[in-house]
């Protein structure tokens, strides 16, 4: 395993990869060319001014004022200075509370780093059992853990009393950072704005109907049940291929800029293409003619596909967002069962529509539990096959145990400047790069199981990562660092010596996480700001397509917070942090610079950057939280395993109560927070309904939400929406087509209303009992 040599080299070359990093970020912001690319924020909010428009020649690609130079690092007390509150307006809830996280690791391990290393870190030092054991590879970082005291010391009682310590600091500062998060949470939905998603329900699985249209149908149902509050609804359309049709058409649209640019820029040479994909082969032509033609094509296309979709009752789907008039009558609505059989009629509180994932909208609802049942088998075998090059990579970090079974890979091996390389710096890298891959195949897992929303495939894919990296990266490392390590021990032990030489080895696995650490939480936090893709893209757009200054706007990207990645990979370091805390300390310290230089980079990121996709209100923090007790609790059965390891079973037994307090401090903080970050008050809602009558009294709210909910490919063009009830109309009963319930082929439960409800015959105008 690596020695303190090999961890000093690995640092040194991730502590200068990092510095590289920084110091080229910090030049580079400098330069007014590059503006638009580490400041995208404020462009977008309209509040920063190109510097390349009103200088020189030399000073629009240049900064040529040395004094910024000078102060290259003033980024850094900077992006620390703007208030949380301003935080939250300029930057979302979302990010600011995902910062937070960072702080809350602040929180947490700076004083247990503190109480380890004044208690544990001299128990273990003194211990001297390493020395003593035969054929046993070990470094004198290893003395550092829990690994060096004796089995059946004494001394374990440090230990034990620390996990008590650590255990209780930890819940008090996760039970204050949830309450402090649904205090945010609850004045942030008290002080937003008016937005669709707070009037509006997303109804799925509306039942079929033998007379009526879905459209009709669900303007019925929620004209009986919510007669004093319905406004108006939208009906989902299977709009899929017209959308992809629509981005063929606008990857055309940026070819053709493109030659036209080029065309503009040198007018006596007519560009030209191949006809092959990508134009690198077939049949060479004119390139504006050519993609000029295909526009057209696709123009048709796309004509006939929304032609085809307006006119096709079966193009529309069994859902719909459904708007109401006030936000009480919405709460209602989406938190209530609207009819006596649970499966139909299912309502959820709208996403709001920058967080719509409009290709799961179609999917009928039946199909959903097959869906998720199949994702969940392919998760399984997906997280159980990584474990091959998992293994692979611990064979790097290991080189000692595979050389007494492969002798001949010694002269390689005992290179000096090799093995630090190899032991210190190459498992971290290497391990990095099998989980590049990963977030895409788990994205496109999440977006199969059907869900209808942006934030809720991050979330959903965010927990597909995070037990990835429980399985793989975290146990797959210690199960298989093991086997490698020790595995002329394992091969020449008696099996009832196997349990103690793993237990000695576990806490020896904290150098290759200590290297792990260095590798993506500190060289790759640096890469991170640095922004290389969107540098170069942006450039290449500006030299090839931009000619107006809107079209420089366009060409900026200014990226987005990944939840669906970012939140595993900080919860996989309180695991680490947690387990560690009380076998081997070593590693707290790297994870504390990890947490403090991460908490700097991402405030200057979402200030000056990042650009949500969408604004949940940190409504996936009791996930956070669930998983972090999750860590906690993981810690906690591995030190009682530990500890059984160590000839102190029965005091192994006084760890018992952890894991239960635990989970039952969990029930509790969900009983309590929970229910502020799934469901709005009744009693806010008409709060500011009530206020926005006194201060609005005339606000059209059916103008402001008829298009809200509108497929993206259908904006901007004549559409046939679905009619709406005006507030005024006075007639109580519901007009139907339905000629009478005795005669429908449906049952009640297939029906749009429950029996008791009267209807408007549509032959004798009677009501008529559904």
């Amino acid at each position: 395993m690596a020695s303190i040599q090999d961890i000093g080299l690995s640092a040194a070359i991730n502590l200068m990869s990092a510095f590289a990093f920084l110091f080229a970020f910090a030049m580079l912001r400098l330069q007014p060319v590059n503006d638009r690319v580490y400041f995208p924020k404020w462009y977008l909010k309209g509040i920063r001014g190109s510097p390349t428009r009103s200088r020189g020649i030399m000073n629009r690609f240049v900064n040529l004022d040395w004094t910024t130079y000078v102060k290259f690092l003033n980024w850094m007390p900077a992006a620390l200075q703007m208030p949380e509150p301003e935080l939250i307006e300029h930057a979302g809830l979302d990010s600011a509370v995902y910062i937070r996280i960072y702080l809350l690791g602040l929180k947490m391990f700076v004083p247990i780093t503190l109480l380890a290393f004044g208690v544990l870190v001299p128990v273990n030092w003194t211990g001297e059992t390493l020395e003593n054991i035969d054929d046993l590879t070990f470094s004198n970082v290893d003395k550092l853990s829990i690994s060096n005291v004796p089995p059946g010391s004494p001394r374990f009682w440090a230990h034990i009393t620390m996990t008590y310590v650590f255990t209780l600091w930890t819940c008090y500062t996760l039970y204050m950072e949830y309450k402090t998060v649904a205090i945010m949470r609850l004045r942030h939905l008290a002080a937003e704005s008016r937005r669709p998603d707070q009037l509006t329900v997303l109804v799925r699985n509306v039942p079929p109907d033998p007379d009526e249209s879905v459209n009709e149908h669900v303007e019925h149902f929620f004209c009986v049940n919510h007669p004093d509050h319905y406004l108006c609804h939208q009906v989902v359309y299977n709009a899929n291929d017209l959308a992809k049709l629509v981005a063929q058409r606008k990857a055309m649209q940026n070819w053709l800029t493109y030659y036209e640019n080029k065309y503009e820029r040198k007018p006596t040479d007519r560009p030209t293409t191949k006809t092959g994909y990508g134009g690198f082969w077939g049949t060479t032509v004119d390139a504006i003619d050519f993609y000029t033609s295909k526009m057209e094509v696709l123009a048709e296309k796309v004509s006939a596909e929304r032609e085809k979709i307006m006119n096709d009752p079966k193009a529309i789907m069994p859902a719909a967002f459904v708007s109401f008039k006030s936000r009480w009558g919405t709460a209602v609505c989406a938190q209530t069962q609207q009819c006596h059989n649970p499966t139909i009629w299912l309502t959820e509180w709208a996403p709001e529509p920058r967080d719509v994932f409009w290709d799961n909208l179609a999917i009928p609802y039946v199909e959903l539990s097959i869906r998720r049942l199949l994702t969940t088998v392919a998760l399984f075998f997906l997280i159980f096959c990584f474990m091959i090059p998992i293994a692979f990579v611990q064979s790097l970090a290991n080189l000692e145990g595979i050389q007494k079974v492969l002798p001949f890979l010694k002269p390689v091996i005992e290179m000096k400047t090799v093995k630090s390389v190899i032991q210190g710096f190459l498992p971290g890298i290497a391990l990095k790069i099998f989980l590049i891959i990963l977030p895409t195949i788990l994205m496109t897992m999440s977006q199969i199981e059907g869900y209808t929303s942006l934030s809720y495939l991050d979330r959903r894919s965010a927990e597909k990562y995070f037990w990835f990296i429980i399985v793989n990266v975290f146990l797959g490392s210690i199960i298989t660092g093991t086997a490698f390590q020790q595995l002329k021990s394992f091969l020449e032990q008696p099996p009832t010596e196997i349990p103690k030489t793993v237990g000695v080895s576990i806490p020896m696995k904290a150098t290759f996480f200590i290297t792990y650490i260095m590798v993506d939480g500190w060289a790759g936090i640096a890469a991170e700001i640095l922004r290389v893709v969107p540098l170069v893209v942006f450039h290449l757009k500006n030299t090839f397509l931009v000619k107006t200054e809107q079209d420089r706007q366009q060409a900026m990207d200014p990226g987005h917070l990944d939840f669906a990645t970012s939140e595993p990979r900080i919860q996989f370091y309180f695991l680490l942090g947690l387990v560690y805390a009380a076998v081997a300390p070593i590693l707290l310290p790297f994870i504390i610079v990890f947490f403090a230089f991460s908490y700097v980079v991402f405030r200057h990121q979402v200030i000056n950057v990042y650009d949500q996709k969408y604004e949940s209100g940190a409504r996936y923090w009791p996930d956070v939280h669930r998983r972090l007790i999750i860590c906690l609790i993981i810690s906690q059965l591995l030190m009682m395993g530990l500890l059984s390891t160590k000839k102190l079973a029965k005091v192994t037994a006084l760890l018992l109560p952890q894991p239960i307090l635990t989970f039952w401090f969990n029930r509790y903080c969900a009983g309590r927070f929970e229910s502020a970050f799934s469901k709005f008050p009744l009693q806010e809602a008409m709060v500011k309904d009530t206020l926005e009558k006194a201060t609005e009294p005339n606000l059209n709210l059916k103008e402001y939400l008829k298009d809200a909910y509108v497929h993206p490919v259908f904006k901007g063009k004549d559409f046939d929406r679905p009619r709406v009830v005006d507030e005024e109309e006075s007639n109580p009963l519901v007009p139907t087509r339905r000629t009478s319930q005795v005669t429908s082929r449906y049952n009640s439960e297939a029906s749009s209303s429950n029996t008791a409800t009267p209807v408007a015959n549509k032959h004798t105008g009677s009501p008529g009992s559904m």
